[in-house]
């Protein structure tokens, strides 16, 4: 599923996934950068959102997730490397998932964190949605 979306295909992520824990990693290009030459906050929000969203997915083999809410603190930029985000879950109950995810640059200074609220929805995982 995460390599069919095509945004993938832009950003050109890699995924390991474990149970409750999902770990991305991008080489930085040039064209994540903002005009102050470092990578834009919208790359960051999407790191931290993929890794804790798959963290989440790896316990619910049954319908797609939802991001409720994501709260993310940009700690530093960062404008060349390879960028890595963990996700991992810390609460679960029946609907509702709680995950955190850190980004990280290649020397493992801490980029940002965010803490994401995730809910079941009514979506099957299939064939449809890219989910093999």
């Amino acid at each position: 599923m995460f390599a069919s979306a095509p945004i993938n295909e832009y950003f050109r992520p890699t995924m390991r996934v474990s149970e409750g824990r999902a770990v991305i990693t991008v080489e930085v290009r040039r064209d994540f950068f903002h005009a102050a030459n470092a990578v834009h906050a919208a790359f960051y929000f999407k790191a931290l959102d993929d890794a804790a969203f798959f963290a989440v997915s790896s316990l619910v083999p049954d319908v797609f997730m939802l991001t409720a809410s994501l709260n993310a603190n940009l700690l530093r930029p960062v404008s060349g490397g390879e960028i890595t985000a963990v996700g991992e879950v810390v609460h679960r109950s029946r609907r509702l998932f709680v995950a955190e995810s850190k980004l990280s640059d290649s020397a493992g200074k801490e980029l940002a964190r965010a803490s994401a609220t995730f809910m079941r929805s009514d979506i099957p995982l299939s064939a449809e949605i890219g989910y093999v």
